[in-house]
């Protein structure tokens, strides 16, 4: 029995066995039943965010990692993979270790590489979640459980399109474009598997920010039903030539088309160099929309030195002390560029919602996904006394926004939300 149990071990909780051995003396046991796990963890910052993707390859799903190039000599890395009915299921479907291959196969000569393992697709249906973890652990400052460390485990919805892509991004090193977006200027190729595919784009403009958590979206004016093209390419390029583009936006990338292959559309966000952090005065100012007016901003963008005017804007918030001001722009500007590494898709992740409550209440306390898709997000202490408040996200994907959540917002917000901002305004420590 310990070597069967073994099978269905998860870093930091026992599973029990989904399939048990029966015919045992007295009859088979009842198999142990997990809590819901707690998601919060993979919203901290980590500097190596574990980001998997996958290639459709006849019969099998291939999964691509990028990891540190092992010391001459040592064994490849192994993975373990997991896959759940849904996020909150109380047992696995299956869960095994598998070894992990560079890719391609000869060993690459710098400081990481792409690693790849396939599974037959049969296993996999639409609407599991794949999880996938480091079998060794890395020696990382993690958080209390190791199924919350972005660093050490990944979650993969399998959607009915992911099951089927037969090509991954790369970027021009060769390495897997571990997050969707693209910097201005560098360069990104479509991997095929099988028969080369024509590769056409076009370029929407990006996402407004969010709203604050209690304004009625009924009352605000409706919203275009279809974003305009901005500019779109002249003629494909062939899967596999580097493509690169020289304006930020939102570009669809159309693969397919070609001996009846159907076209796909994967979104890619083309963003600032500095991103996900920020530099210039623009970038400082617009994530302060949270905080201020819009006269406000217009003050600071037109202001004779706006990155000087910005220091200003903090010193005063920070009762005229320079220390908790330095403290106070770590924090924030911190936050921004965490959503930003988590939270961006169709727009910057600081413009999500999702990135509205991260970039000002910081990191929820606690994060569940049921089995819908829905995100409950608490923080322990974020009402105006003090007490506990939660947060609902609902799933709103579309061609161009397929990780798109929305949040549920109430009147009853409103307070609670001036009162966080007040806490960053008015010299006191916001939480």
């Amino acid at each position: 029995m310990k070597k069967r149990e073994a099978i269905y071990e998860r870093p930091g909780a026992v599973l029990a066995a989904a399939l048990l051995l029966t015919g045992l003396a007295g009859g088979a046991a009842a198999p142990r039943l997990l809590a819901p796990p707690d998601f919060a963890g993979l919203y901290h910052a980590v500097p190596n965010r574990l980001a998997p993707t996958t290639r459709r390859e006849g019969d099998s799903l291939r999964i691509f990692l990028n990891q540190p190039s092992p010391a001459l000599g040592s064994p490849a890395p192994a993975w373990r993979l997991t896959a759940w009915a849904s996020y909150e299921a109380k047992q696995p479907l299956w869960q095994e270790v598998r070894p992990a291959r560079p890719y391609p196969r000869k060993m690459a000569a710098g400081p990481a590489q792409v690693f790849t393992t396939a599974l037959l697709a049969s296993r996999l249906a639409p609407s599991t979640v794949l999880q996938i973890s480091l079998d060794q652990p890395t020696l990382t400052n993690q958080p209390a459980s190791p199924d919350q460390d972005p660093a050490t485990t990944a979650w993969l919805p399998l959607t009915a399109e992911r099951l089927a892509r037969p090509f991954m991004l790369l970027d021009s090193m060769g390495l897997v474009l571990a997050h969707p977006y693209l910097r201005a200027g560098q360069g990104v190729v479509v991997a095929m598997f099988g028969a080369s595919q024509p590769v056409r784009w076009r370029r929407y403009p990006t996402g407004t920010p969010a709203l604050p958590p209690f304004a009625d979206p009924r009352t605000q004016p409706a919203a275009p039903r279809t974003l305009g093209v901005l500019d779109s390419s002249a003629a494909p390029v062939a899967a596999g030539e580097l493509l690169r583009f020289p304006q930020n936006g939102l570009y669809a990338l159309k693969v397919g088309g070609s001996g009846g292959e159907p076209v796909r559309t994967v979104p890619l966000l083309v963003v600032q160099n500095s991103f996900p952090g920020q530099s210039t005065a623009p970038e400082l100012i617009e994530p302060l929309r949270y905080l201020t007016t819009s006269a406000e901003r217009q003050q600071l963008t037109q202001a004779a030195e706006p990155k000087k005017a910005v220091d200003r804007f903090w010193l005063q918030a920070a009762g005229g002390d320079q220390t908790r001001a330095r403290d106070m722009i770590r924090r924030y500007y911190g936050r921004v560029t965490v959503a930003n590494e988590v939270f961006s898709g169709h727009k910057a992740g600081w413009l999500t919602d999702r990135g509205l409550l991260y970039v000002v209440l910081g990191p929820p306390q606690s994060v569940r996904h049921l089995p819908d898709g829905t995100e409950h997000w608490r923080y322990d202490d974020a009402g105006r006394q003090g007490e506990a408040v939660a947060f609902t996200f609902r799933p709103r994907p579309s061609t161009l926004a397929p990780d798109n959540y929305e949040l549920v917002r109430r009147p009853e917000y409103e307070l609670l939300w001036y009162a966080a901002v007040e806490r960053w305004r008015k010299t006191m420590s916001a939480r």
